[in-house]
């Protein structure tokens, strides 16, 4: 059986986008390129490119590194085919730092309680 991906919508909260484009060169064409792979496979893009964080309420994060390099951007779904980028962070740590998740929860919040 062939798949063909279908296209899911992305959109990408401000602190993420100011993220990204802070980021090198390199490291930002890689994240970009783990958007679009999120835009393509949505749910069923696993790892080692989008990782599910436990106890979040649905918070997940792409996962992008170069060389030595390693950033994480959160997102979540929201509703049928949308997926929402919050903020993104340098991780200098082997554990995901829990100031950057309290504030993608915060962002997710927001976003939610604005479509409502």
């Amino acid at each position: 059986m062939v798949y063909f991906g279908m296209n899911y919508n992305i959109e990408v909260m401000l602190p993420a986008v100011e993220f990204i484009n802070s980021l090198s060169p390199k490291l930002r064409a890689k994240a970009l390129r783990a958007i679009e792979l999120l835009k393509e496979f949505g749910f069923r893009l696993g790892e080692p490119h989008s990782k599910t964080l436990v106890g979040t309420d649905g918070l997940k994060e792409l996962r992008v590194k170069v060389g030595s390099d390693i950033c994480r951007i959160f997102y979540f779904h929201h509703k049928n085919t949308l997926y929402v980028a919050t903020s993104g962070y340098i991780k200098k740590e082997m554990k995901t730092d829990q100031v950057e998740i309290a504030k993608a929860q915060k962002l997710r919040k927001i976003f939610i309680e604005e479509m409502a």
